[in-house]
């Protein structure tokens, strides 16, 4: 991203959802590891910037990443943790894409950094998730606070992986319930979902999609059509066929954090059908308004 920055919103409900933690941890603090491990955060830059700038893309794989570890159990880096014999991970979850989550070696790069700095004091959790704020802003995103003091989960949980992750395909109303349930607002869905102004995603993902009710979105502009032909280019129809082959999910500036994602909404262009349910979606008064205001002000 001259860039302009992103929503406010996306500051405060990712400020909160990164916050989330049992009830009997102590409170996040800024300085939490003030004494312990006072280079923390400058350490996490450092790594985060030689991986973006070595390919943008792991700022996407890193801030996803963060998104599927908060929405089981908390942000508490349980979607790292490998299965083993007492132990089913959340990795391999359809909802996790089968194995498509990347980012976890950049994890333990950084892990082993701090390793080395402080051992036995930071932990992957607050790595993960400061690793994330700092991915947002290296591709033009806003700056936010990260306090810090997260525990590691013991556990994960592969069914609430099922159950709690939103899906490509998923309906509008089925997506507030997932979001509401993890006591987050209609309006911090759309400005969550601004996300995905970076990052690829899988043909199986979106097939149904583009071999559904794109045209009808799009209104048939020969623009889109292009568009269209193009996405159906890389992903043929026949399930199983290309199912691995990725495009940008914002076609017009894939690499920067801006609003561009939400200009691809109104022109119908929206990749996956859980995005472009914010916009076109019969129930969705309240997500189209938000998807429109976003798309004039990015300050919004």
């Amino acid at each position: 991203m001259a860039i302009s920055l992103q929503c406010f919103l996306f500051l405060i409900c990712i400020s909160i959802f990164s916050s989330t933690m049992a009830a009997t941890d102590p409170p996040l603090t800024l300085d939490y590891y003030k004494s312990t491990c006072p280079n923390v955060f400058d350490i996490v830059k450092k790594e985060m910037e030689c991986h973006v700038l070595y390919d943008p893309r792991n700022a996407a794989f890193i801030l996803r990443l963060h998104f599927h570890d908060c929405f089981v159990q908390g942000c508490d880096g349980s979607i790292l943790l490998d299965d083993t014999i007492e132990l089913q991970g959340e990795k391999k979850a359809s909802t996790n894409g089968l194995n498509s989550l990347k980012g976890f070696r950049i994890i333990d790069k950084i892990k082993n950094k701090l390793e080395s700095e402080c051992p036995g004091i930071v932990s992957c959790a607050d790595i993960l998730t400061i690793a994330a704020r700092d991915a947002v802003i290296l591709v033009g995103g806003p700056y936010w606070h990260v306090p810090v003091g997260r525990k590691d989960s013991k556990t994960a949980s592969y069914d609430l992986a099922m159950e709690n992750i939103p899906s490509a395909n998923e309906g509008l109303l089925s997506i507030i319930a997932k979001f509401l349930y993890q006591g987050l607002s209609v309006t911090d869905m759309v400005a969550l979902s601004g996300a995905h102004t970076i990052g690829m995603a899988r043909c199986e993902s979106f097939r149904a999609r583009i071999y559904g009710d794109f045209e009808a979105t799009s209104g048939k502009n020969p623009i889109s059509d292009s568009y269209l032909s193009e996405l159906r280019s890389v992903c043929p129809a026949i399930i199983g066929s290309g199912d691995n082959n990725v495009t940008a999910m914002d076609n017009v500036t894939p690499n920067l954090f801006d609003n561009s994602f939400y200009h691809t909404l109104l022109r119908g262009e929206g990749l996956l059908n859980s995005d472009q349910e914010l916009y076109s979606s019969l129930f969705g008064m309240e997500t189209k308004s938000l998807v429109q205001k976003y798309a004039a002000d990015p300050v919004a």
